[in-house]
């Protein structure tokens, strides 16, 4: 059987059906040879991390994907401070947060009136300088910057990761204000609300008295005069891949979270670079993994680029970035099914539809899996509707993981205790047992 499974996830690949394709999906307008010649080799199914009709954010889907259970999820907040390097103490709170261009309505509620604005390198670093470290109330905020406006505020002190997000993530819409949880309306919360409150008011005034920011008003462009915050995490207690599955583990991407996310569940982290060109940065990560096959049990393959055609809402934009993935696939595809060592897995995290209001949406996504020992189905092309056919039905969760073991011949039988640790591979890392050589 396999010893090691490569997992390509192709970010936000799902989508909706759109007339302006035929009321097809662009996976399903796409030419794919290779994912369909793919299909044709393996077990397909469809894939959700939890309910179907409920909207994922990546790092949630992923967590589950890499096996973890709701209640451990830190939140994106902490997985972004780990990601940037920061370490992060058991009480401490991290929220993401980016600059934003805010003001007041006619009824003096704060608005977010562009939610992307434009920045230089340089903007960007006199930005992050405007806001030094801010302590009141026993609470220190300090703001670290991660990639262009984009940041992490970390609290330290008698906080609470249970408050309100500022950033209605939408044009227009007004800011809602920090608030304490429903049920979690404790000393700890109430403070941390009220705190951030404070912070988030002295940055927008901070931030609308910079030199450039003015000059962009007189200008009639969009100043960056404020900060949103949204996702407050913190750290919690959660078993490592190793720990829990016995798999040594590597991940392959790009961006801050998935640096954090593979600090936080005990997987290696190699940093990939984008380029113009999708399928060729895909061949060249997947060619990296087959390299480091004999080194881990689970590798992680990473691109955000469906997902962020989505997020344009043009639908034949994302058309033209999965037919760019595939090129890069087929470059790569037959040094994968010739290795018998692998089982490959495609699938992706969540769907990212195309038009509409949504950032994410709520539906399965495909997924397939090849190689020895894996059924083969009778599905033939890769797309959320032919897999819906196929042998695998509809994963969800943890399911995914418990699948790559039961393929790669680690799967626990039920009721097995050769640890005194529950874990879920087979067999276990346990304490052996010594014959007294006096006897």
């Amino acid at each position: 059987m396999p010893d090691t499974c490569i997992l390509v996830l192709l970010d936000g690949l799902g989508d909706r059906s759109h007339p302006c394709l035929g009321d097809r999906t662009p996976l399903q307008a796409a030419a794919t040879p290779c994912l369909d010649r793919l299909a044709a080799l393996s077990a397909t199914g469809l894939y959700h991390a939890t309910f179907f009709g409920q909207p994922l954010p990546s790092e949630n889907a992923h967590f589950a994907l890499f096996g973890g259970l709701p209640e451990e999820f830190p939140g994106r907040g902490a997985l972004e401070a780990l990601g940037a390097g920061l370490d992060l103490g058991p009480d401490d709170v991290a929220l993401l947060t980016h600059f934003a261009h805010i003001g007041p309505d006619a009824d003096n509620r704060l608005t977010l009136l562009h939610d992307k604005v434009p920045a230089t390198p340089g903007e960007a670093d006199a930005l992050f300088a405007a806001l030094p470290p801010f302590e009141s109330e026993g609470v220190a905020a300090s703001l670290h910057p991660v990639g262009g406006l984009f940041g992490v505020l970390v609290l330290r002190g008698e906080v609470s990761p249970f408050v309100t997000d500022t950033n209605p993530m939408v044009d227009g819409r007004i800011l809602p204000r920090p608030l304490p949880l429903k049920d979690h309306e404790d000393r700890a919360a109430l403070r941390t609300a009220h705190v951030l409150e404070q912070y988030l008011l002295r940055a927008h005034r901070t931030l609308s008295a910079l030199p450039f920011n003015r000059e962009r008003e007189r200008a009639g462009q969009v100043p960056a005069n404020g900060l949103v915050t949204q996702r407050a995490g913190r750290l919690t207690r959660c078993p490592t891949m190793r720990r829990r599955y016995g798999l040594r583990a590597l991940s392959i991407a790009t961006g801050a979270m998935y640096a954090g996310l593979a600090r936080f569940t005990g997987m290696d982290f190699l940093k990939a670079r984008d380029t113009d060109d999708p399928g060729a940065d895909l061949a060249e990560r997947i060619r990296l993994a087959l390299d480091r096959v004999d080194d881990y049990d689970f590798i992680h393959v990473h691109t955000k680029r469906p997902d962020q055609a989505a997020h344009t809402k043009d639908p034949e934009a994302k058309v033209r970035v999965i037919e760019s993935l595939d090129r890069g696939l087929g470059e790569v595809a037959d040094a994968v099914l010739a290795d018998q060592r692998l089982l490959l897995a495609v699938t992706a995290d969540h769907s990212t539809p195309s038009c509409g209001a949504l950032i994410h949406s709520g539906e399965p996504v495909p997924l397939l899996f090849s190689g020895r020992g894996v059924r083969r189905d009778r599905v033939a092309a890769f797309d959320e509707v032919s897999v819906a056919g196929g042998a695998l039905g509809c994963m969800r969760g943890r399911e995914f993981l418990f699948t790559v073991l039961n393929y790669l011949d680690r799967a626990r039988l039920e009721g097995i205790r050769d640890t005194p640790e529950p874990v879920e591979y087979w067999p276990g890392d346990h304490s052996p047992f010594i014959l007294d050589p006096q006897e």
